[in-house]
Formats: structure tokens, sequence, C-alpha cells
């Protein structure tokens, strides 16, 4: 994105292939009605006030975006950096000096809300000492009506609160927090409206999320995500190749498509392409060299959609496909909408169509009602199915969900003795299913230097594994054949494969 102001006018031109977009704002007339001109000119208005407050201090003004919860959530948090480096702020890590600090949140388990609240109460003190701080908040939390009324009472030093849905407004509430030195909250029930184009500012330059759905129509009785995200929204996949093709031509070799659940893709659209569509075309964009998605629900699996990932040579060998829980009985409180029985036929097929797939999940121990012998399906599951890895929880009662009410809601002390000898089942079996690559050559993208020792390098396989090897930063990007030498049980340690 390339920004050539002159006098009170700014073009922003963005280049896609053959085809250019430019977007004019006139900052002198009043502002424009329609997205995402309307963004570019709060950018703008916001900018010239970001520069006035430079001048005054001194010095450069800076920001934090503290990012919790989702993949879905940390794109989100690269468009919130990308409109605030165009405003005119410059990055920093240190949410307690930062003169613009926001809480992008998540609201899945109570232990989110309450590290959120905490992190809040720390910055409180830090408006005392820098009088010009503004303190937002957005995301998930802020949908749920509880929270943003604690939030209203106990939080009465936050400048800005906003939603889910109206994130791309950053620059407009922001401003108007600004000239009214007042409290901005703007929170939407709801929205239908995917606002595009506007600056984003990558992580990493070599991979990317891209959001192809917005929201959940699946109502799972222990999730809040539809009630705070909202109903399904397919992107236009025009959008979505477009953005694909632009990042491929910035140096990405990696993208990972995000939805609540992508396999639904398009079914709110009558003449949009299936997921499975959408892959193939995806497919064929020369310079990516990966594709991953997630997350996957088992209900929808399809078999054209296993069909695509057999014949594909981009498609990570990695499905992350939540199960949730083992006995059927369960399933069918949670409103999942497949038994035990279904998804283990599932399992069946897909890897007979990619044999070398690794396959993770998710698994809630301690769901209302679960009974000993529910939880004992929930191993025998985990036992044939033999996931690589799996994300496992203790269930976390959401106010406003139909769990929440639910009679015999489980013990702690039940609910933490089984979520126990989960992990240890866990544990052993990952440690088996991962180890059985030693001695193989992977392609590996090489993601870091590693945190421990910077003699060594971090990669991940196409089948999501992290693999340690010896390297230097002239490889992060790269994709690199590396013998796999030791398991580590849920790693690797290697080197380069000599040619």
């Amino acid at each position: 994105m390339k920004n050539n102001t002159l006098d009170n006018t700014t073009n922003l031109v963005e280049l896609a292939d053959d085809q250019v977009s430019v977007i004019s704002v006139d900052t002198t007339k009043n502002e424009p009605t329609t997205e995402p001109q309307r963004q570019y000119y709060f950018i703008e208005k916001t900018k010239e006030l970001i520069q006035k407050q430079r001048k005054d201090l001194g010095r450069p003004l800076t920001f934090c975006v503290c990012n919790f919860g989702c993949q879905m959530n940390a794109r989100d948090s690269e468009r919130l950096r990308g409109i605030l480096i165009n405003i005119g702020y410059v990055q920093t890590e240190d949410e307690l000096s930062a003169d613009f600090v926001i809480f992008n949140t998540c609201t899945v388990r109570e232990n989110a809300n309450d590290r959120v609240y905490g992190r809040l109460g720390q910055l409180k003190p830090t408006k005392r000492a820098n009088p010009n701080k503004i303190i937002g908040i957005c995301g998930c939390m802020t949908q749920d009506v509880n929270v943003l009324n604690l939030l209203k009472k106990s939080y009465g030093f936050l400048d800005l609160v906003m939603g889910t849905h109206n994130n791309h407004k950053l620059a407009e509430l922001l401003y108007t927090r600004l000239i009214t030195n007042a409290p901005v909250i703007d929170i939407w029930e709801e929205s239908e409206t995917i606002v595009e184009d506007l600056p984003s500012e990558r992580k990493y330059p070599y991979k990317a999320g891209v959001n192809i759905t917005f929201g959940c129509n699946n109502f799972c009785s222990y999730c809040i995500v539809p009630y705070v995200r909202g109903r399904e929204r397919s992107r236009d996949p025009q959008d979505i190749l477009r953005e694909v093709r632009e990042l491929a031509e910035d140096g990405v070799v990696e993208v990972t498509l995000l939805g609540q659940n992508v396999n639904s893709y398009g079914s709110d659209k009558k003449d949009y392409p299936t997921f499975s569509q959408l892959l193939e075309e995806i497919e064929k964009i020369d310079k990516i060299k990966r594709i991953r998605f997630m997350t996957s629900h088992p209900k929808d699996l399809s078999d054209e959609l296993i069909e695509v990932m057999r014949k594909s040579e981009k498609i990570c060998k990695h499905l992350h496909l939540p199960v949730q829980a083992g006995s059927s009985r369960i399933l069918e409180l949670m409103n999942r909408y497949y038994s035990k029985e279904d998804y283990l036929l599932l399992v069946d097929k897909i890897r007979v169509a990619v044999p070398d797939l690794s396959l993770t999940t998710d698994i809630i121990v301690g769901f209302p009602g679960e009974t000993e012998e529910d939880f004992e399906e929930t191993l025998d599951l985990m036992r044939k199915v033999r996931f690589d890895t799996a994300f496992t929880f203790i269930f976390s009662v959401r106010n406003g969900t139909p769990a929440a009410t639910m009679e015999n809601q489980i013990p702690e002390k039940i609910a933490k003795e089984r979520f126990n000898r989960l992990l240890k089942e866990l544990h052993e079996i990952s440690k088996e299913v991962t180890g059985k690559l030693t001695g193989s050559v992977c392609e590996v993208l090489v993601e870091s230097i590693n945190e421990q020792e910077d003699f060594l390098v971090t990669g991940r396989m196409s089948n999501n594994t992290l693999v340690h090897f010896p390297g230097g930063e002239e490889l992060i990007g790269r994709l690199v054949d590396v013998k796999l030498t030791q398991s580590k049980g849920f790693y690797y340690l290697g080197e380069i494969e000599k040619k």
C-alpha cells in the first residue's frame, strides 16, 4: 500500500496483478459514507492530530496491540496494527509505556476474560504517568453484554471500546476520542458488512492468515462464538484470491485460510464456490507453496474436500478436526451433529485418501452430565484415532449458552482428575505418533531463530510438526530439506540434508 499526500488529498494506490484501484480522500470535505473510503478519510484526519501531538511532545507516539485468542483474532490484530501505523504511531511491545494500547480479546473461556481484566488493572496506573495515554479494548469479550456492563462499571479509565463487527472503524473511533476527549463505546449487535482493502501489518513476511468467513452458524451448546461473532458470512471469492495473489507477490509462500468453520464457506451465497473449489483456485497461484486451513467442522467435511486434499501438491498434510468428545450422548448434548461412529468413519475415509496426514483435534473434559462411562468413550476414541496432538480443555461455563444452565454440572475435582488422565494418555500416543518419521527427510519452512539456542533455527513441516536444526537468519522464510535425526516427543531435532 503506497501513501502519497498532495495538499489535502490522499491517493492510495493498490496494485493487484493487472488491476489498479485508487482511493482518493479529500480531508477538506465531509467524510465519505462508503467504505473503505470513509476509514481512509479518518486515517488522514487522525494522522493530523497525532502529528500535532508528536510535535508538542518532541517524540514519536507509540502503540501496542495486545492479541488474545485464535488465529482470526491474530489476523484482526494485523489490521489494527496496519491502521495505527498509517495514522503515524510507532509500534512497541511494551504496553505499559505505549501511548496507545488496545486489547483484542477472546472470550471462549473464563480464564481468557480473567487475563484481560488483570492486564487492564496493570495499565490503570500508567495513565497517571502519561495523561495522554489511550487505552482501548475490542474483540469477543466486548460483545458480551455482561462483560460490557462490568467494563463500564469497574474500568472507567477505558477510552475506546468496540466489538468484533466494527474493528475496521478503529481510525474513526480514535479520531472521535481525540477531538472530544471523552470515552467512546461503539458495539454493533450484528453486521453483514465486510470491509475490504484496509491497511494491514503482517507479523511474518513469509506466511499469512487469510480470512474466508466470519461468524458461525453452528451454535454448539457450550460455545459463545456465534453470539459474539455473529452469523456466518463468506468473503467474496475474488477478494480472497486477490489478497492471496498480493501476498504471493510480497514474498508469502504459505497461507492459512481462516474461519470458524471453513468447510461451510460459500453456503450463505448462492453464486459462491464451495470451499473445495476455492482451494483449487488458490492452488493455481504459482508463488504460494503451502496452503493450510482451520477450523474444520466434522459435519461439513465433504468427500469433495477429501478428494481435493488427496490430489493437491500444496495443501499441507495436516488437518485440525475438533471432535470435542468421544461419547455420542455427550456429542448430542453439545449439538455437534455427528456421533462417535460418524467421526471414526470420517477419519478412516481421510486416512485412506491421505495416508501421511497429521490429525489434531480439540477435546473438552467435564461437560455437564459427563459420566465416567462417557469419559471412557473419549479415551477410547483417542486410542483409536491416535491424534498427533490435541488441544484439551476443562469445560468452562459461558453465560448465555445452553450448556451454562444444564443440569449435572461436573465438580471441578472430578473434571481435573479426568483431564489429567486424558493428558497422560495423549502424551503417550503423541510421542509414539510423532516419532515415526525419525530418520526421514522432510521439507521444512524455516520460521525463526530458536528461542533457546541461537545456533539453531526452528521450522515447521507440512504436517505442522516443529523441527529445530543448525542454521542462521538467512534461512528464515525458506523451504529446506531437513533430515529428522531425533524425536523429542512433540518436535524433532534435525540437520539440513546435504545434496
